[in-house]
Order: structure tokens, then C-alpha cells, then sequence
């Protein structure tokens, strides 16, 4: 189990993104642009620098939806490869059989 600061420090990221996605996205659109002048490219990059660092997504670390871990997540079904193998093994992920030949 992760510590639980951990765990809701990636929930307040995960929630400051979502805040300021659209800010990022005009920014950056506006940073990318090469029809603009350099001055308004350069004023927008120096905006997106004074956003807050955890409103960025990539801050954003995959978790265990039921442990907190993480590495070794599984995206699709949004778990630990040890949490999977668990459920798997009990039958609770439906779709997913233990293999044997």
C-alpha cells in the first residue's frame, strides 16, 4: 500500500490539470504558432512558465486505483500487476482466465 500522501498529492495533480488544461492548451497554441510574431510566441511560453508545476499532466504518475502503487500498472484495466494477478487468480475480471498448457 502507498502512503496516502502520495496517493492524494497525484489526486490534487490530477484535478489541477484538468483546472488548467485549457489554459495550457491556448498557451501552447499560441507558443507553437509560427504565423505569429516571436514577441507574442516568447510572452506566451513565459505565461505557461508561471502556471503552476503540477497543473501539467505529465506530472500525473499512473496509480493502483486499489493500492496506491505505482509501478508495474496495468492502463486498461487501471491496476497493479500484483492487484491483477489477484483478481484474476479469484475470478473477479471478467473476460481474463489463468492460462495453463
Amino acid at each position: 500500500m502507498a502512503k496516502l500522501s502520495s496517493v492524494n498529492k497525484n489526486e490534487k495533480r490530477k484535478r489541477m490539470a484538468k483546472k488548467y488544461a485549457a489554459k495550457w492548451a491556448r498557451l501552447k497554441a499560441i507558443a507553437s504558432d509560427e504565423s505569429k510574431p516571436f514577441d507574442e510566441r516568447f510572452a506566451a511560453r513565459l505565461k505557461m512558465g508561471t502556471l503552476p508545476r503540477n497543473s501539467h499532466p505529465t506530472r500525473i504518475r499512473n496509480r493502483c486505483s486499489l493500492t496506491g502503487r505505482a509501478r508495474g500498472n496495468y492502463r486498461k484495466f487501471g491496476i497493479s500487476r500484483l492487484m491483477f494477478r489477484k483478481l484474476a487468480s479469484e475470478g473477479l475480471i471478467p473476460g481474463v482466465t489463468k492460462s495453463s498448457w
